[in-house]
């Protein structure tokens, strides 16, 4: 249903989860709920973990995107990995939290949807790099070190991958990619378990352009980043995080030029400032975002970090004026 849709209109995708938490406040106690009240390590930072210690905020955020315009909302989950869990030794949580977070993202949209049956709405599994990168050492001294290896990475997107599916998610995203090889075993995993269990859901892929070189963390270019994962079948493929709109507007221009997929767009609200806060009004973000809409290079597009339900509604706004753009016709030579 999604990508009939998209041949007909520009979609909406929500803002930034971790901006809307930080405004909560939470503490260390309120992460650790009473589940989790004598872990052995701090849990404060865990958001993920939020999904199971504090459900109705996570479902109350969801809601409020979607009630700001948003047609696709992102599970809570950015970093509900066995290796990224690691740091709070809560690796075994991995299945549950995906799951949790895809079943609280869909009972939102459900009831959302309900309110407006003719705008249906889609809840997309957020599939994070983890903290670990496969292509490059941490280690200056040692340059052939790697903290974590395809295989590694491989089996721990698997298990994400399985919570967000039997969660429920209608799109399965693997978000703010700056290692294509990372991106690579997460791709690898949804096929597999695809072929697995003879199914198959909608995948986006966005990748995060580092500073204005315009090149991945691992040294790609727009054209190399989306040759290398254009054996995956994609519904769209994209750039978010890392820069604001104003900054990312050229190499979506590259990949509106080159791509034979949907092409999506979710920045951050602007360039952070000397505290790591992001200054730019919904005002400033929509009136950077609309050159996109205009010269019809997009098909999604959304906020990153900074970005807030105040933002996705002045975005929503101009989105459904927009034309959407139509996919290139791939060439074989």
């Amino acid at each position: 249903m999604i990508e009939t849709i998209l041949k007909n209109r520009v979609l909406v995708l929500d803002g930034a989860m971790g901006t809307m938490l930080q405004k909560l406040d939470f503490n260390e106690e309120d992460f650790r709920g009473e589940r989790f009240k004598d872990h052995p390590c701090p849990l404060g930072g865990n958001n993920d973990l939020l999904s199971l210690t504090q459900a109705a905020a996570i479902q109350k955020i969801h809601e409020q995107y979607l009630m700001a315009g948003a047609d696709i909302i992102e599970t809570n989950t950015f970093s509900a990995t066995s290796i990224a869990m690691a740091d709070y030794q809560m690796e075994d949580l991995a299945y549950e939290l995906n799951f949790e977070s895809a079943r609280i993202a869909k009972e939102a949209a459900k009831k959302i949807t309900t309110l407006d049956p003719n705008k249906p709405r889609f809840v997309a599994g957020a599939i994070g790099p983890t903290n670990k990168t496969a292509s490059m050492s941490p280690d200056v001294k040692d340059p052939g070190f790697r903290a974590v290896d395809f295989d590694a990475l491989s089996d721990a997107y698997q298990e994400q991958v399985s919570g967000l599916i039997a969660g429920g998610v209608d799109v399965l995203l693997v978000e703010t990619i700056f290692d294509t090889l990372n991106a690579k075993a997460a791709l690898g995993a949804i096929q597999q378990h695809f072929l697995t269990h003879k199914i198959s859901i909608p995948v986006m892929v966005s990748g995060t352009i580092t500073d204005n070189s315009g090149r991945t963390l691992s040294g790609q270019t727009v054209e190399a980043f989306a040759i290398s994962l254009s054996h995956m079948p994609l519904m769209s493929i994209g750039f978010n995080c890392a820069l604001g709109a104003g900054q990312l507007h050229p190499y979506v221009e590259r990949m509106a030029k080159f791509s034979n997929f949907y092409t999506s767009v979710h920045p951050n609200a602007g360039l952070p400032n000397a505290f790591g806060e992001y200054d730019q009004s919904p005002q400033e973000m929509a009136a950077l975002i609309k050159p996109f809409l205009d010269q019809n290079l997009i098909n999604i597009v959304g906020g990153c970090c900074g970005t807030t339900p105040d933002h996705i509604r002045l975005i929503a706004k101009i989105a459904e004026q927009a034309s959407p753009r139509k996919i290139n016709i791939p060439s074989h030579v």
